[in-house]
Formats: structure tokens, sequence, C-alpha cells
């Protein structure tokens, strides 16, 4: 056969790829035998528009380990392609090239047990929307689906559940998990699982270990800069024993005897992971097309959700303090003010107003007086543990308790009072209101400000070098 002669009359960057098989069905060696002046030349000679290789030297009949690293999912479609004869194609980004690549694949014929496949590849940097939307009916229409129900979502985490219960059922596997990664706290958690009535596999919600986090971190490396991770014969879990030992052994403790993952990827941040344990192996070119193309639109909707969710943070929280601002205080009263029951019953009302802010922002600057904002801020948060506290504005604060006591509450302004003595110059003017419910919110305010005001006015009758 003569190879060389073959691959030349193809234009695009086009190889020639053996595979070995063994005795007992499995595959050896897959090899780069030769390639056309389009594909050695993207390999020997630099250009920013092809990927660089591991090797600047195309050597014909080497492992294709030469030229990148093992990856799983490449030596699945090439012995797809030249063993079993089947045409392969895909569209992908691989994270060890900021390229995407546009593959095909023809199977040709075998010398015993070496078997040939072309590959062919078109590269861009920019993504080509109409390669990603071209594939089968099927996968299609499950990837419509999902996007389908995250866009008319009124109920995220409701949605997600629908979502990851679709996808468990196409990859018919025992379980399947959308898992979130926080890179600021090093911690990890279920978003969703979805698990079939059979499965025996360990649940992922709330049972996650503290140090979850760390085995996250062991992914990227493992998966090797592919764009995901399906571990499905004997073949995958020796490269899984291989490359990362410790993860192995934890899957073949849980009885996990498939695995497929993949990184929610978002404007280059790992928002986590997505996998399915125990699927269809036999299934598994499909379910990779699948979820290769539904991970664009979940990472997108789970990057939009956190984004609104910091938003209404920001809406809702002073920046400065960290405790509830204005704005959410008067959503609060306005709530209780127009609320046709009274539900909320042993409601409590306290004005913390902080003495001395003007004078130490005169003398000592803004820096030394929004430090003094914060500690005030501290003592609060540290006595009425569960209650909400609001920055009113200025050097004022209010705390809002429900379901509490008139003795509670003068216990905690007594505290506030003793605990703030420990943080510097920090000092309270306090004043409280008791009601049973909250059917009179206004007055309940009005008596609060009140004996705030007689209380800070007795303050500064006991200090009048303190005076504002």
């Amino acid at each position: 056969m003569d190879l060389q002669s073959f691959v030349d009359m193809i234009d695009v960057m086009t190889c020639i790829i053996s595979v070995e098989t063994k005795d007992d069905g499995s595959y050896g060696d897959i090899r780069l035998v030769t390639g056309n002046p389009a594909y050695i030349n993207s390999i020997e000679h630099a250009n920013p528009e092809v990927p660089q290789m591991l090797t600047a030297k195309f050597v014909p009949n080497s492992l294709y380990q030469n030229y990148f690293p093992t990856d799983p999912n490449f030596e699945d479609f090439c012995f797809r392609c030249a063993v079993l004869k089947q045409p392969m194609h895909t569209y992908i980004h691989p994270d060890r090239f900021d390229f995407w690549f546009n593959l095909y694949m023809i199977p040709l014929g075998s010398e015993g047990n070496i078997h040939y496949c072309t590959y062919s590849q078109v590269v861009s940097k920019y993504v080509d929307s109409e390669q990603m939307s071209n594939t089968s009916a099927s996968t299609a229409t499950a990837v419509l689906n999902t996007c389908i129900k995250l866009r008319g979502s009124t109920n995220f985490h409701h949605t997600m559940d629908e979502v990851i219960s679709d996808i468990r059922k196409l990859c018919d596997a025992q379980s399947c998990v959308i898992l979130l990664t926080d890179h600021e706290t090093r911690t990890c958690t279920a978003l969703c699982e979805s698990r079939n009535e059979y499965s025996m596999l360990p649940s992922m919600k709330g049972n996650l270990r503290e140090d979850f986090y760390e085995l996250t971190e062991t992914w990227k490396d493992t998966i090797g800069g592919s764009n995901g991770l399906l571990i499905k014969n004997r073949k995958d879990w020796e490269y899984l024993e291989e490359k990362n030992p410790e993860w192995y052994k934890s899957l073949m403790k849980a009885n996990v005897e498939s695995i497929v993952l993949f990184p929610l990827n978002f404007n280059e941040e790992t928002l986590g992971y997505i996998w399915a344990c125990n699927f269809d192996t036999e299934n598994s070119v499909k379910i990779k097309e699948t979820i290769e193309l539904t991970i664009y639109f979940i990472a997108s909707e789970i990057a939009n959700h956190k984004l609104m969710d910091r938003l209404r943070i920001l809406s809702t929280i002073d920046m400065l303090t960290g405790v509830l601002n204005r704005n959410e205080m008067n959503n609060k009263i306005d709530s209780l003010r127009n609320s046709d029951s009274n539900e909320i019953k042993g409601l409590g009302i306290v004005f913390a107003d902080l003495n001395g802010l003007k004078r130490v922002n005169d003398k000592d600057g803004h820096a030394a007086g929004d430090l003094l904002l914060k500690n005030a801020a501290m003592v609060l948060e540290n006595v009425f543990i569960g209650d909400q506290i609001f920055r009113a504005g200025g050097d004022e604060f209010m705390v809002l308790m429900t379901f509490t006591t008139e003795e509670v509450i003068k216990d905690k302004c007594t505290k506030a009072k003793k605990l703030s003595k420990k943080y510097g110059n920090v000092s309270f003017a306090l004043g409280y209101s008791f009601q049973n419910d909250s059917s009179d919110i206004t007055g309940a305010l009005k008596l609060a400000d009140q004996r705030m005001y007689e209380d800070k006015a007795k303050y500064y009758l006991e200090h009048p070098e303190f005076m504002r």
C-alpha cells in the first residue's frame, strides 16, 4: 500500500495513522506513519496559525505520544476508525491547544494486526458555530432540549435537576452529577445529582469530603489537555491508574465501572465538572458528542446564575462593613408594613448609633473612620448572631430580631456595649423596642429611634469632648 502517494493527494493537513491490535482484541501502539507536506510543515516549521507539537521534527512511524500527550479520546477515535472501520468526525477545542479542530478520519486497509486510517484536520483560533451545530439529529435534539429548559427557567436549581436527569438517561448511567468548585474557598458542592433506582454508587450530595477540592485539582492533569475524559475499558483504566492512582483507588472502592468527566469552562475559568458513572459504554461516541455540546450551555447558565447572585449580593450588602445595606433595610420594612398578615411574632428593633465617628474622621482621617465602622459592624455581628443587621446610613445601624423576647433584646444590647470596649474606640448609643407581633412596625421604629437618641444625648452629656 503506497500510503505516501495517497496522502500527498490530499490538500488539507493529513497524516496516516496505524493502530496495532492484540490477540485479546485490545489495541497496542498508535503511530503516525507518514504525512502530507501540509501536515509535516505544521510540525517542523513554527507557525502561529497552527498548534505547536512536543517536537519540531516529524519522524515517520513514530508513536503519536512523541507529538502530544497520551489522550484516551484520541486513541478511541483511532481504534474505531482504523480497526472497526467507522468514519469519524468531531469538532473540538482541546485544552492543551488554543485552537479549534475540525477533524475527519477515514478507515483504510489492514496488514495483519496493523490497521490504517487517515487523520485530516482544519484548525482555527475562533469557534465556528455552524460546525458546532453540524451534528446528528438525535444529538441536536438532546442539546436543543437542554437549551430550551435552561432559557425558559424561572427556578435555576429545579431546572438543573431536570437537565442532569436528562443527561443521565441519555448516558443510561447509574448516576450523573454536576459539581461546582469554588477556587477562593477551595470547596466543592454538588449542584445537582440524578441516580437511577438500581444505583449502589455513593451519593455526592451532602457527602463530599472536606479534601475533595484537592482531588478535583488533579483532574486537569488527568484529562491531559483533552476536552474530557472517558474511562470505559481496561486500556482506559490502565491509563487512569498510571495517571492518577489515588483517584483510581477511590473509584475502584466505589464500584465505578466506567466514568465520563468533562470540565465546565467559561471564559477560561473552570466552574466545576459534570460526570456520569457506569454509563452505556457501547454508546460512548454519542454520549461524548452530546456532552461536549451541552456543557457550553450549562457552563454559560451557571456563570450567569453566579453573576446574578453576585449582583444581588452587591445590591443588598454594604460594601464597607459587610452587613445589609439601607436599600435592603427599606425593602424589609416595607414588606413588614405592607403585609396583610402578622405572622412574625416577637419583633425586636435595635438602633445602634456609632458615637464619635465625625471626630475620628476629622482628627485621624476617613481611613480611620472606615476602620471604626468596620469594627462596629463586627461587634454587632458577634452579638446579634442570627439576626438581620443593616447599615442604615452614615454612623447608624439597625438590627431586626424576630421570634425573640424583650429580655433577650436587653441582654444583647448590654453585651454589645460590653464587647465594644474591646474594639478600641467603638462606642454605641443604643435604643430598642419590642412588640408581640409586626402589626405596628412604624411604631416600633419610632420607639427604638427615640430611645437611641436619648442614649446618645446621655453619652455626650458625660463626654462633651466627643461632641460632633
